[in-house]
């Protein structure tokens, strides 16, 4: 995985009204953050966006692919490439966006707010 800093820098002033998206390094990609909620990777220049059953037909039907780091593991199917068209269309890009921010939000688990509970001898 890698990235150019020109790609990175153009997504995320593509998304800047869809609210605050915070990059982070990983694996050297990209994660992207809205709201402290991680929704979307850019890898080799690519960005694909957080999917669920609900949104997953929407990017098989464009013919897109799901995000496959490794050549020999299987595709991380929650994850899928974003259609290029909508690059040109910032407003639509956003609406993208803000479904994979929600499928993220969907799927995170809730933080315990106890934390890890110890048993005392």
């Amino acid at each position: 995985m890698s990235y150019s800093r020109e790609f990175r820098d153009h997504v995320l002033d593509l998304l800047d009204s869809a609210g605050s998206v915070t990059p982070r390094a990983m694996f050297g990609g990209v994660g992207l953050y809205l709201d402290g909620v991680f929704f979307a990777i850019i890898s080799d220049d690519v960005l694909y966006f957080k999917v669920d059953d609900d949104s997953r037909k929407a990017y098989i039907s464009e013919g897109m692919a799901a995000f496959a780091p490794f050549i020999d593991r299987p595709a991380l199917r929650s994850y899928y490439e974003v259609p290029s068209d909508l690059f040109d269309d910032g407003e639509t890009l956003r609406l993208w966006a803000r479904r994979a921010w929600e499928a993220a939000r969907r799927s995170a688990k809730p933080a315990s707010s106890s934390g890890p509970q110890r048993r005392r001898p």
